[in-house]
Formats: C-alpha cells, sequence, structure tokens
C-alpha cells in the first residue's frame, strides 16, 4: 500500500520542475551513470591492418576510443599477455618516448672593442696596445662567468624538481608485471593502475572494477568519472577509486594530453619582453656612442689632423666607457637572485625572464578547480536542510555512518570528513551489512545495530530522486514541493544534493523490512575554496591586479565560487567567447565583455587561450594560473604561466613559475618580489644610460675643446670598478610599487640625459679650472707635472680619473632612490662595494705610476680636492631628479595618458607590438642580450615540439590510430 503511494513521489519530482531543474538534476549526479557509447568494428580489412592516412583520418572507419577491444589488439598487433621486451624496445624507437619533448641547448659589440685595441692599434712604430685587449677580455670573462654560474644555478634547481616528478608506471612485458618509468611505455603495452595512481597514457579498458577517474586535470571537472571494461582512460587522469588493466593506444604528444600540450608554444615570440627592452636601451647607447665616434672621425682626423694610433684612443676610450658591457648580466643576476629568493616561498622559476613580466601584470587569469578551489569535495554545513526531529549534525552523523570508510570514492570521503574524526562514522555502532554504492540504484545503505539501545536501523543517502522513491512515512506533497525548492536552490548556487533518508528495523533480523524510510536531510556538496585564497585575492587586488576565474565547471558552481571569494558574479558561459555579447546589451563588444567579466565558464582549452590572447591585445600583461593539461595553452600564451602544486606535467611544461606547495598566496610574493626586482633593474638602467652619456659626451668635449687624450686602459678600470659594484644591485634595499610596474623607456632616458650631462659638466668644470686658472695652486698648493698644465699633463689624467671613477658611481644613490638619497637606505652589500671600490680608486691615483697607460700618481692634496669637489656636485644631483619630475617627466606621462585616451575614444585596440627603433637594432645588440635569452631558456620542462590546430583536438582518437598503426603497418613486428 504504502508503496503504491510513493509511485507518484518521483514522478512529481523530475516531471513537474522546470527545465532548469531537470538540467540540474542531469548535471549534478552524472558523474553516478553516464550515457554508455555503442562498440563499433573498425571498417577497414583487420588481416592485412594495411591503413592509408585517409582511412585512418576517417572517423567512420577507424576510432580507438569506440571500436571494440578486439580490433584494438588487432590493429595494435598485441594481446593480454603484454609485449616482448624485445617489440617494446622496437616501438619506443618507432613512437618515442611516452614523455612531452624537452629543448636541449655571443658578446659581439664588445669583442668588437677588444679586436680594436689589438688589431688597428698597430703601426707607426708603436707595438700593439696588449694592456687594452688583455682588459677588455678580462671584462668579457668575468661578465660572462658570472652569466653562466647563476644560469647554471637556475638550470640545476629546475632538473631537480624534474627529476623528483618522474613518474612511474606497472605494465606486462614477456608476461610478467613489472614497473617501469611511463616514459618508456609503447602503444600496445597492458598497463595496470589502481587508487591513486595517475593513468600514464591514453588506454582503452580490459579489466574494471568499482573504477571511478578524476579527469580535471583534462576537462576541469570536480568530480571523477565512472569507468568501465571498453571506456577509455587518458593520460594524466588519476584513478580515484578500484583497480583497473588496459592497453595503451596512445603515448606522448599522441596523447589527449599531448594533443592539448600542443597549442603550448604556439605564436610564441621569439624574442622576450626583457630582451626588446634591453635591445632599446642598447640601441639609445650605441647611437650615442655612434654620434660621438663619427664626431671625434672628423674632428680629430679631418679638423686636427690626428695620426691614427692617437685618434683610434680616443675613440677607444668612447667604445670601452659607453658599452654597458655589464647591463646582461647585471639583470641576469637580479632575476636569478630574485629567483632563488622566490624558491623560498617553494615557488621554482623555469623562465627567470618572467620575474620582470610578472612585475607588470595586469589581469591574473586564474583556473578554479585546484586553483582557487582544493579540488576536494566537501560538505557545506551551512547549507545543511533537515526535514524530520534530526539535527544538521545528525544528518551528517547518520550519512557518515551509510559511507564505506576505506576505499572511499569522492562522495563518501567529503561525509566522512566532515564529521572532524573518522573513527565517529563506525563509533557506537554494529555495522550488519552494507551496500556500496553502484551506478544502477545510485545509493549506498548501511544496515546497523545501535549499541546503545540494541536496535537495528538502517540509513541510506544518494540522489535526491533514488532517495525520496524510498520514503514512505513522512513523503507529502508539501515536503515534495520544499525538497524540489531546496534542490532548485542548490542548483542555482553550483551546489550538489544528497539526500539521506533513514528506517527503524524490527526484531533482529537485519535483513528484514524496516518500518519504511523517512527523508531527514538533504547536504550539499561543493568544491570549497583554498584557506587563503580570499586573502591572496584581496591581496592582488590591493597591488593593482584584476583577477578573472576562468573554469571549464558550470556557470552555477563558478559565480558561487566567485561570491564566497569576493571575486563577485558578472560570469558568463563560454559560448559568448563564440556569438560575442547579447543585442542590446551593454557591452557593444566581445572584448568590453572580457574585460568587464569576473569570469568565464564551461570552457576549453581554445576558450582559455582566447581569453588571454584577446586580453594581451588590449594592452594587458596577463597571467594564467591552473593545474591541469586543459591549462597549459593558456599557460604557455600568458605572459606568466604560473602551475599550482600537484600540477600535470603538460602544465608544469608550460609554466614560468612551478608553485610546489598548495595554495595561492605565493604568488602575491612573487608580485612584490617581482616588483622589487624590476625596481633594481629599472634603477641600474637609468644609472646605465646615465654612465654612457656622461662617458661619451665627456670625453668628447674634452677632446674637441682641449685636445685632451685620457687613456683608454683607466676608462677600463673605471668599467671594472663600476661592474663590481653595480652586482651588488641584485640585493638592494628597494620598496614594491602598489601599482603594476612598466618600462617607460622615455622617463628612462629623459633621466639618463639629465644625469650625464651634468656628470659631464662636473668634470668639464673642474678640467677648465685647472687648465684656465691657478686655484687650485694658489689655495692648496697642490701642483702638476706641467705648469702652465698641458691638456695631457700625465697627473691631470690621473685627476679625471679620480674625479669620473668617485661621482659617476656615486650616482647609483640617486637613481636608486624615489626621494632624498639618504632617506632610502642601501643594502649593506651594496654600501661596502661602493667603499671598497673608491679605496681601490684613491690607492691607484695615489700610488699608480704607470707608464704604459700615460698616467702619474698625484698627491694627497689633489685626492682631498677631487672628493670634495664630487660632494659639492653630488648634493644637487637629488634637486635634478625633484625638477625632472615636476616638469619632464609629468609632461611625458600626461602625453601618454592623453594617447592612450585618444585610442580608447577611436576604438584602436591597445596592442604590444615590438617598436621599429628594436627590430633594427636587436640584431646589433643581440650579444647583449645572449645572456638572457640563455637564462630565460627552460631547462628540463622545455616546451613541445609538436603543433596541430586547434580543430584537430576533437579528433585525437582517430589521430591517434594513424599515428600507431600506419607506423607499425610501416614496421611489421620482427617476431610476426
Amino acid at each position: 500500500m504504502s508503496s503504491n503511494e510513493k509511485e507518484p513521489g518521483p514522478d512529481d519530482i523530475q516531471v513537474e520542475p522546470s527545465t532548469p531543474q531537470e538540467t540540474k538534476k542531469k548535471r549534478e549526479y552524472k558523474d553516478f551513470g553516464h550515457d554508455e557509447a555503442e562498440a563499433t568494428h573498425a571498417k577497414v580489412d583487420m588481416a592485412t591492418i594495411e591503413l592509408t592516412a585517409e582511412d585512418l583520418y576517417d572517423k567512420e572507419k577507424v576510432d580507438l576510443e569506440t571500436i571494440v577491444i578486439d580490433d584494438v589488439f588487432k590493429l595494435l598487433q598485441c594481446d593480454e599477455n603484454g609485449l616482448p621486451q624485445n617489440e617494446a624496445e622496437r616501438r619506443l624507437e618507432l613512437f618515442g618516448p611516452n614523455k612531452l619533448e624537452s629543448e636541449e641547448q655571443n658578446a659581439f659589440l664588445q669583442a668588437t672593442a677588444a679586436l680594436v685595441a689589438i688589431a688597428l692599434s698597430n703601426g707607426q712604430g708603436q707595438p700593439p696596445d696588449w694592456p687594452d685587449f688583455v682588459g677588455i677580455v678580462l671584462l668579457l670573462l668575468t661578465n660572462s662567468a658570472i652569466g653562466f654560474y647563476e644560469e647554471r644555478n637556475a638550470g640545476n634547481a629546475v632538473k631537480a624538481l624534474m627529476d623528483s616528478l618522474a613518474p612511474k608506471a606497472k605494465v606486462k612485458r614477456d608476461g610478467q608485471w613489472k614497473e617501469i618509468e611511463s616514459a618508456n611505455l609503447v602503444p600496445g603495452d597492458m598497463v595496470s593502475f589502481k587508487i591513486g595512481d595517475v593513468v600514464p597514457a591514453d588506454c582503452r579498458l580490459t579489466e574494471a572494477i568499482n573504477v571511478s577517474i578524476d579527469q580535471a586535470a583534462l576537462t576541469g571537472e570536480s568530480l571523477p568519472i565512472t569507468k568501465k571494461t571498453g571506456d577509455q582512460c587518458f593520460s594524466g587522469s588519476t584513478c580515484k577509486q578500484g583497480e583497473a588493466e588496459g592497453v595503451v593506444i596512445s603515448t606522448g604528444a599522441n596523447t589527449f594530453f599531448g594533443r592539448a600540450a600542443s597549442l603550448v608554444g604556439q605564436d610564441d615570440d621569439t624574442t622576450g619582453h626583457l630582451q626588446k627592452i634591453l635591445a632599446q636601451i642598447g640601441s639609445f647607447c650605441l647611437v650615442t656612442i655612434g654620434v660621438f665616434v663619427l664626431a671625434e672621425i672628423f674632428v680629430l682626423y679631418a679638423g686636427f689632423r690626428y695620426r691614427y694610433r692617437r685618434g683610434l684612443d680616443n675613440i677607444l676610450v668612447l667604445l670601452i666607457g659607453g658599452i654597458p658591457i655589464a647591463m646582461p648580466t647585471v639583470l641576469s643576476v637580479t632575476l636569478a637572485v630574485g629567483a632563488q629568493q622566490l624558491a623560498k616561498y617553494k615557488a621554482i622559476v623555469t623562465r627567470i625572464t618572467a620575474i620582470e613580466e610578472l612585475a607588470g601584470v595586469t589581469i591574473l587569469c586564474s583556473d578554479k578547480t585546484g586553483t582557487l578551489t582544493t579540488n576536494k569535495l566537501t560538505i557545506d554545513r551551512n547549507t545543511i536542510k533537515t526535514y524530520g526531529p534530526f539535527s544538521a549534525d545528525d544528518v551528517v552523523l547518520l550519512a557518515a555512518y551509510a559511507s564505506r570508510t576505506e576505499n572511499q570514492d569522492a562522495i563518501d570521503s567529503s561525509v566522512v570528513a566532515a564529521l572532524g574524526d573518522v573513527a565517529r562514522a563506525r563509533a557506537g555502532i554494529t555495522l550488519l551489512d552494507f551496500k556500496p554504492f553502484n551506478p544502477v540504484d545510485k545509493r549506498t545503505e548501511i544496515t546497523y545495530r545501535d549499541e546503545s539501545t540494541g536496535k537495528l536501523k538502517r540509513v541510506s543517502k544518494g540522489m535526491t530522486g533514488i532517495i525520496i522513491d524510498l520514503c514512505t512515512r513522512n513523503k507529502t506533497e508539501e515536503l515534495e514541493n520544499r525538497l524540489e525548492g531546496d534542490v532548485e536552490e542548490y542548483a542555482s548556487r553550483g551546489l550538489r544534493a544528497l539526500a539521506v533518508a533513514y528506517e527503524e528495523v524490527e526484531g533482529d533480523d537485519h535483513e528484514a523490512e524496516g518500518n519504511g524510510f523517512e527523508l531527514i536531510g538533504l547536504l550539499a556538496i561543493f568544491d570549497p575554496p583554498r584557506d587563503d585564497t580570499k586573502q591572496t585575492i584581496d591581496d592582488a587586488q590591493a597591488l593593482g591586479v584584476k583577477v578573472k576565474m576562468v573554469t571549464g565547471d558550470q556557470l552555477a558552481i563558478a559565480k558561487e565560487t566567485g561570491r564566497r571569494l569576493g571575486m563577485g558574479d558578472h560570469m558568463y558561459p563560454a559560448k559568448v567567447l563564440k556569438d560575442g555579447p547579447a543585442p542590446g546589451s551593454k557591452h557593444s563588444n566581445l572584448d568590453e565583455m572580457i574585460m568587464d567579466a569576473d569570469g568565464f565558464a564551461g570552457v576549453f582549452p581554445e576558450h582559455k587561450y582566447e581569453i588571454v590572447k584577446r586580453l594581451q591585445g588590449l594592452g594587458h600583461l596577463c597571467a594564467m594560473t591552473g593545474d591541469g593539461a586543459n591549462d597549459a595553452p593558456a599557460l604557455s600564451r600568458a605572459n606568466v604561466g604560473i602551475a599550482v602544486e600537484g600540477a600535470t606535467d603538460a602544465a608544469r611544461g608550460a609554466a614560468d613559475i612551478v608553485l610546489t606547495e598548495p595554495g595561492l598566496s605565493t604568488i602575491v610574493h612573487a608580485i612584490r618580489q617581482s616588483r622589487i626586482i624590476f625596481q633594481r633593474m629599472r634603477n641600474y638602467s637609468i644609472y646605465a644610460c646615465a654612465v654612457t652619456i656622461r662617458i661619451v659626451v665627456c670625453f668628447a668635449i674634452l677632446a674637441f675643446a682641449y685636445k685632451f687624450d685620457f687613456p683608454p686602459f683607466m676608462i677600463l678600470i673605471i668599467a671594472l670598478l663600476n661592474d663590481g659594484t653595480i652586482m651588488t644591485l641584485s640585493v638592494d634595499r628597494v620598496l614594491p610599487s602598489m601599482h603594476p610596474d612598466s618600462w617607460d623607456l622615455a622617463e628612462i632616458f629623459a633621466y639618463a640625459i639629465a644625469y650625464g650631462l651634468y656628470l659631464t659638466a662636473s668634470t668639464v668644470a673642474l678640467v677648465c679650472i685647472i687648465k684656465e686658472t691657478s686655484f687650485f695652486q694658489d689655495k692648496f698648493g697642490v701642483s702638476l707635472e706641467t705648469f702652465p698644465v698641458e691638456s695631457n699633463d700625465r697627473q691631470l689624467h690621473m685627476v679625471v680619473y679620480l674625479q669620473v671613477a668617485i661621482i659617476s658611481q656615486a650616482l647609483i644613490f640617486v637613481t636608486r632612490s624615489h626621494g632624498f638619497f639618504f632617506m632610502e637606505r642601501p643594502s649593506t652589500a651594496l654600501f661596502v662595494a661602493f667603499c671598497i671600490a673608491q679605496l681601490i680608486s684613491s690607492i691607484i691615483a695615489a700610488y699608480g705610476n704607470w707608464g704604459f697607460t700615460n698616467i702619474q700618481a698625484i698627491s694627497g692634496g689633489w685626492i682631498g680636492i677631487v672628493w670634495i669637489w664630487n660632494i659639492i656636485w653630488f648634493i644637487p644631483l637629488d634637486w635634478i631628479k625633484f625638477a625632472m619630475k615636476a616638469t619632464v617627466i609629468k609632461y611625458l606621462r600626461k602625453r601618454h595618458e592623453a594617447k592612450l585616451a585618444r585610442e580608447v575614444a577611436s576604438g584602436v585596440p591597445l596592442t604590444r607590438t615590438q617598436s621599429r627603433a628594436a627590430s633594427i637594432h636587436e640584431s646589433l645588440y643581440s650579444n647583449r642580450v645572449s645572456f638572457i635569452k640563455r637564462a630565460a631558456r627552460k631547462v628540463g620542462f622545455g616546451r613541445v615540439n609538436v603543433h596541430v590546430k586547434p580543430e584537430e583536438l576533437q579528433r585525437f582518437s582517430s589521430i591517434q590510430a594513424q599515428r600507431v598503426g600506419a607506423t607499425l603497418a610501416r614496421n611489421p613486428s620482427r617476431t610476426a
């Protein structure tokens, strides 16, 4: 009787609700039972297995995903006993290793200066200029050695990480099971995996015992998928329940995993962001040097009729002093030190130039599953619904009784974990009978004895429609309406419903009928945000970085996660990326919609890639976080790809930064650290350009005005001491900015010109006073070799050397600070290095009687005069900085903002393109970016060498058949 009454219940639940409700039920519980694909036969002659390329690309004829297992074995020329070892080795040569391929891997301009010194500085009865040649080569070797050392350290760190992640696989060879590296698997191998294992290659299951596979890394779905014999499992997915055996149908870059990863590296710029900046700074220095070298050639040779060697020495001064030879080394060392500092936060940097780009990131696109969330299902205790005398805690406890405590699936694990103490799931009861979940009944059931009362009780949990079917005691129309509303509320929030029912059993027969189930509660299951994610997002937004969620999960789930994290729920389904904004919406085009959205749901790899690409097209530097193979293309496309802890090989291979601890808090540390590193690089860039202006203009003017022939070797000494000091900038103490940084080269060059010309004036003024007056001789009782002082007095050369060496290096304290130089304390390393360099310079001035380079030691009086002179000229440098900020820099920024406003008003996309100057001069300056290029190269991870069109991803099964079948047909087994 009551069984007749309960029939209308599920019909009411499943028919009366609106279409969204039906869709919700299918979506929420589809993991409990999937549509079954009908098995097919390969429509080719399986006896000959001579497949043409046309046949293999025709999915109607061969589809390794759906053809019957017997045809798979025939096509792959194998059986359930596995491959012989020699055949496996042969196939490894044919198909290559089962892994994503990795890449294995000159100082021109300064070398030119060395060649000039030794080859051209000859003749006129004088020996070759060996001191300058040896000095320049020493400078080159020093910079190269430092660059090589830092690159090697970065490479070793990444290689160590990669080695620790090498996966294993259980395979049957020669009829025996053994464990080998996954990289050695080949098509036709028999593999076995169980709960907790990663599926090592694409395979078809030949045996499956209660198998549940987590494909979140490939599809972004939170719940695992039930698999049965004959189903396909994808490489990189994880076995969450049961155990299985299967035949490998595809390996390496031909797997679905590999196909997604093949988008990695598409449209990859051959020249990185920092390389372009370096090329433009190099162009500025080269143009400056070139102009004054040409001027000296005309003036000294044509005007002054200099002899060959004398004019060449003057040109060498400009070349050696003007070329910022240390720039690539300083920048790469700064980045490498930053990478080591990030490693303390458990972040491995695989492309060190990504640190510089992270400083300018304006938008962070984050995957949801496993990145913003834990990728671990949880019961939301705040939303539990109760329908009887039981409390929410009672409902959780009873649901935990109806869950397995060992070999759990994701649902059971989340319910038991909600208790806090796993032991409570069996405490106080005696288990009499347990029916685990199966795809037919879609529920679990436990019969137990309550040890406190001795009564038999029964609890069941499962799909809402199935559980309400069971309930006979309290099912009423009012209850069903309330249940329907609750399930719809869950659906609208992206929560998955799990119903719980309870009954008592009379007597001692645990198999007897009970007094009828009653619905006691509804549990909400969701993938919760990580504990630190909300704080991380708040911190990122405080730093001026907009966070957008880009997930393969469903829209309602994405919105709920966005609300919980404070990101907002203004999200769109992926179809808008194809259809564009709806007519009449507030967005006039797709770009506006993408900029306005808080996130996108239901996206595939191509969609994530497209979102990142469009944001970059709008002028943003974009970072992308992710953990799965489905994130790899977007990780590669992004300016900074970040693979979170537990990420797949494909995601790590595409990423620039690999996190080795859960959570995203490291990203905020990385952003702050990158901005500190950016400030160090910017400070050095201003300094390097200013020194170029200062050396080139100063010595050209002295040559033109006084026929002053400064010794090239002394410029080399200045360069060596400067480089040694400036290396310590990599650990300098600076403050990160609270907004994204960018390279405004106009500002850098403006500051450099102002500082360079001011320092030039300090030197020219000193020489003028010494030559044109006897002020110092009269006031301080000092003297030089000649009087009146000649232009090329050897002691005058030493005075100029000391003055240039001291004040040029002191400039770094001005460029590194935003206010007065004494308000921002430098690092101890920088200050000590500066003091040592100046001590050396002063000792050289006091004792450097070097006849080969035309200088002579000066008295202590002159050394004191130079120090006081430099201090007097150094103090106004801060005022020049403030004046520049108030005038030229302010004008440049206003002009830049006005240009951006015009472009936005005209609808012109703010694309980032390589400047013409960078294109023209990049090849000339390539020597100075070679360090950065080598440092930027991925070590150990590498990029995938396979490239396919995105639409081919949808035909990966046929492509797998073509790769395997055709290769085997061309290379028949030698044992056959």
